[in-house]
């Protein structure tokens, strides 16, 4: 649905495009891990392109994140350092996190009515199993990661539905754009109090010594809150064979349902860049490279782990999207190229991405 015209005699692709749809509704479902900055950040709108055309599109994503190091600052680090020198400074020790794997499958279907307007829905159904040592006191020994200290429990849940409206007649190219739109709380949330009430309906440890206590409340299905979402978005092509793509985004939670004092939570605000070079050579198959910008700040409320939520990332995603038969579909590998979190965070050492597509 973008860019029928352009500055060029190269013959233009169907270039599919619900704007941001697939960048923050698919690949960023919320950003709520615990390593809080450690999301898919891929730009799945620019993998598949961009569009003008009229009409309906449905999508599928897979996005598989397997969080399995511990990093501070812009370095990796190790369970002792965690807990010798623990995040909060007056704490005599902390949490030692072990892995988080994620797997997001997202349906997306998309409307666009003319060249100018559009509109999205998307349901995200989020996996996430989730190991952790628990809290653990100074000094550090090897005792303190022995696998009789190993918790773990699992998501298997609806997650947070997006709704997202488009304009992008700006110009008679359509290729520069404007997205906004909610995250809506229909995914299970939750936490627990200090006197140990649950609050919400959040999944518990299944197994170790956290068995029957609440999983973090920034690693359920759902944030509890509704969030305002705004972006923008612009592609030109700028040799015969070579289109680059620059799109970016801002999430904000407006209200919470966890508010009561001792018992709220907010995520912490985010904001994402995009950069991108297409070679479109041949109109059925695009290599494409992506650097993605990911900055979130510090989640807030009783239910937040405050110290370990923030933080800036960077990734270098290649990738290539293919027509068969009618059907787009791509694959993507994220490369993290820079990473600066607060406190200690489990991080992933590459994350996977594919999907299909299919206009009507």
């Amino acid at each position: 649905m973008i860019a029928a015209h352009h500055a060029t005699t190269r013959p233009r692709r169907p270039y599919i495009i619900t704007t941001l749809t697939a960048a923050l509704i698919v690949c960023l479902p919320d950003i709520a891990h615990a390593c809080a900055t450690c999301g898919c950040t891929l730009s799945t709108d620019a993998a598949t392109g961009y569009s003008a055309e009229s009409g309906w599109r449905i999508s599928f994503d897979n996005s598989f994140i397997d969080q399995n190091q511990l990093r501070h600052g812009t370095h990796g680090a190790t369970p002792g350092q965690v807990v010798d020198h623990p995040s909060d400074p007056t704490s005599t020790g902390s949490e030692i996190e072990r892995n988080t794997i994620n797997r997001y499958h997202t349906a997306s279907i998309a409307w666009r009515p003319n060249a100018n307007w559009g509109v999205s829905l998307a349901v995200p159904w989020i996996q996430r199993d989730h190991t952790t040592y628990g809290q653990q006191e100074q000094p550090f020994t090897p005792a303190a990661v022995a696998p009789d200290q190993i918790s773990s429990a699992r998501v298997n849940s609806l997650g947070d539905v997006k709704v997202l409206v488009n304009y992008q007649g700006w110009l008679p190219t359509h290729n520069l754009g404007i997205v906004a739109g909610i995250k809506l709380p229909t995914g299970k949330y939750g936490g627990q109090t200090e006197d140990g009430t649950i609050v919400g309906h959040p999944v518990l440890f299944r197994s170790g010594h956290a068995a029957g206590q609440t999983l973090d409340t920034s690693l359920q299905a759902g944030t509890g809150t509704t969030d305002a979402i705004v972006g923008a978005y612009y592609y030109q092509p700028v040799s015969q064979d070579y289109d680059v793509f620059v799109n970016g985004q801002f999430q904000a939670a407006v209200s919470q349902r966890m508010s009561r004092s001792g018992a709220d939570f907010r995520p912490g605000n985010q904001g994402s860049l995009n950069l991108g070079l297409r070679y479109e050579a041949r109109a059925n198959f695009v290599p494409q490279l992506q650097l993605n910008l990911l900055h979130k700040d510090r989640d807030r409320g009783a239910f937040a782990d405050i110290a370990n939520s923030a933080g800036t990332v960077a990734y270098l995603s290649p990738g290539a999207s293919a027509t068969v038969f009618g059907t787009q579909v791509y694959a993507f590998v994220q490369l993290p190229v820079y990473s600066r979190l607060e406190g200690y965070q489990l991080f992933p050492h590459w994350t996977a991405s594919i999907g299909i597509s299919k206009a009507f």
